[in-house]
C-alpha cells in the first residue's frame, strides 16, 4: 500500500508498520494494579490485529499513587512474572509493546484527601482543583528513582521500551509548565530549570537499562492557556531529549473532551486539526530533530495518515479510541479495505465497567469502499 506498512526503527526497536496503539487506560487491572484476563485478551486483540507499537495504559510507578482506579502497576518487582507472560503473547505475533510510565499527580480526583500527592509547587490543577503536596529535593530524587526501577522491571519483563508521560498536566508536565512550576530553587523560573526533573528522570532510567533499550516521551504540545507552557517551549525541549538520545518524541495535548469544540482554532500560531488535532505541531518537531516523530489524537482516516507521512517528516501514527472500537482496523487497512472505521468519537467508552466501545460491540468484516 504505502510506507506506513514498510519495516522502521525506532532506536534499536525493529517495526513492522508505523501505526502505534496510543497508551490507553483500560480500568480493568486489579486494585491493586495486577493483571486481569481482560487485560490479556485486549492486547492478545490488539497484536493480531497487527498494531506496529502497542504501548500500554499507564502504569503507576509507587505504591501509594494512582490518579485513577483500575490502572496497571509496576511499583515493585512481584509484576515482572505477569507482565512476561503479556509480552509473550504480542511478540507471538509480531508487535512490538512498550510500558507507559507515569505520576499522575494532582490532576485527579481519585482518593483526594487519603493520599499524599505531590507537585511541584502549592498550585491547584485548574480542571480537578486538586492541591498537592510542593516536593522537596529528598522526593524528587524519590520518584526519579522510582521512574528508574519501574523502566528496569519492564525491561526484564521483556517490554520493548518505556513510554515517559511527560505531557497531560501529569507531573513532569507540571514541572514543565511555568503555571504549574512557581519553584525557586534548580528545577523552576527558566526552562532549563524546569527541564531537570525531566531530564534526571531520563538519565536514571537509562543508567539502570542501557543504551540500547528504547526510552520514549510523551509531551504537550502547548497547553493551550496563557501562563501556561507554549509551544516554542516545547521545540526547545525536544531538541535537548534528541541531544541527551531519547528516542522518540509523542506529541500530543491536553484537551480530553474538548476536541470537538477547539477544532480549527489556533495556539501558540498553529491550528488544531479535525484530522490529527496535534498534526501542525508534530511537523513543526518533526523538521527541529531527527529522532522519530509519533502524532496522536483524532486520526480515523488512512487517506489522511497517508497524506500526512507524504507531506511532513512524522514517522508515526497513534490511535486510541479506533483501536478500541476496531482491535483488527490495522490489519484490514494493511488488506486494502477502506471502509468508514467504526468509531464516532462519542467518547462513550469510558464506563463503570471499564474504558470499551459500548456503540460497535459486534465487529464484522468490513467490505472495502472505494
Amino acid at each position: 500500500m504505502s510506507t506506513l506498512f514498510t519495516q522502521t526503527k525506532i532506536g534499536n526497536m525493529t517495526l513492522k508498520n508505523r501505526f502505534v496503539r496510543s497508551a490507553t487506560w483500560e480500568n480493568m487491572a486489579t486494585e491493586d494494579g495486577h493483571m486481569t484476563d481482560k487485560l490479556y485478551d485486549i492486547y492478545e486483540e490488539l497484536a493480531q490485529g497487527e498494531v506496529g507499537l502497542i504501548v500500554t495504559g499507564y502504569a503507576n510507578i509507587v505504591e501509594e499513587e494512582k490518579p485513577n482506579a483500575g490502572m496497571m502497576g509496576m511499583y515493585n518487582d512481584s509484576f515482572i512474572a505477569e507482565y512476561q507472560k503479556l509480552t509473550e503473547l504480542v511478540h507471538k505475533y509480531g508487535s512490538k509493546i512498550a510500558m507507559q510510565l507515569a505520576y499522575g499527580g494532582t490532576k485527579t480526583t481519585y482518593n483526594v484527601g487519603e493520599r499524599v500527592i505531590f507537585a511541584p509547587s502549592d498550585v491547584c490543577e485548574r480542571g480537578t482543583q486538586t492541591l498537592g503536596k510542593a516536593m522537596t529535593k529528598d522526593e524528587i530524587d524519590y520518584i526519579v528513582d522510582a521512574f528508574a526501577q519501574a523502566s528496569r522491571r519492564a525491561q526484564e519483563s521483556g517490554f520493548d521500551g518505556v513510554e515517559i508521560h511527560a505531557a497531560h498536566t501529569y507531573l513532569i508536565n507540571q514541572f514543565l509548565s511555568p503555571y504549574y512550576n512557581r519553584r525557586e530553587d534548580e528545577y523552576g523560573g527558566s526552562l532549563e530549570n524546569r527541564m531537570r526533573f525531566l531530564i534526571e528522570i531520563y538519565a536514571k532510567i537509562r543508567e539502570l537499562v542501557g543504551d540500547d533499550f528504547p526510552i520514549l516521551v510523551k509531551l504537550t504540545a502547548t497547553e493551550f492557556f496563557d501562563g501556561g507552557l507554549t509551544f516554542d517551549e516545547t521545540r526547545l525541549i525536544c531538541k535537548k531529549l534528541e541531544e541527551i538520545g531519547v528516542d522518540a518524541i509523542i506529541v500530543s495535548g491536553n484537551i480530553h473532551g474538548n476536541a470537538s469544540t477547539m477544532i480549527g482554532e489556533s495556539f501558540d500560531g498553529y491550528t488544531l486539526q479535525d484530522e490529527g488535532y496535534f498534526r501542525e505541531y508534530g511537523a513543526v518537531i518533526s523538521e527541529d530533530i531527527s529522532i522519530p516523530v509519533i502524532t496522536v489524537g483524532g486520526l480515523n482516516d488512512i487517506g489522511a495518515i497517508e497524506a500526512i507521512a507524504e507531506n511532513t517528516n512524522i514517522q508515526y501514527f497513534a490511535l486510541s479510541r479506533p483501536l478500541l472500537a476496531e482491535p483488527q482496523l490495522i490489519k484490514r487497512w494493511k488488506e486494502g479495505s477502506r471502509a468508514e472505521v467504526d468509531c464516532e468519537r462519542c467518547s462513550k467508552c469510558r464506563t463503570k465497567r471499564g474504558n470499551f466501545c459500548v456503540v460497535y460491540k459486534k465487529r464484522k468484516p468490513k467490505k472495502d469502499q472505494a
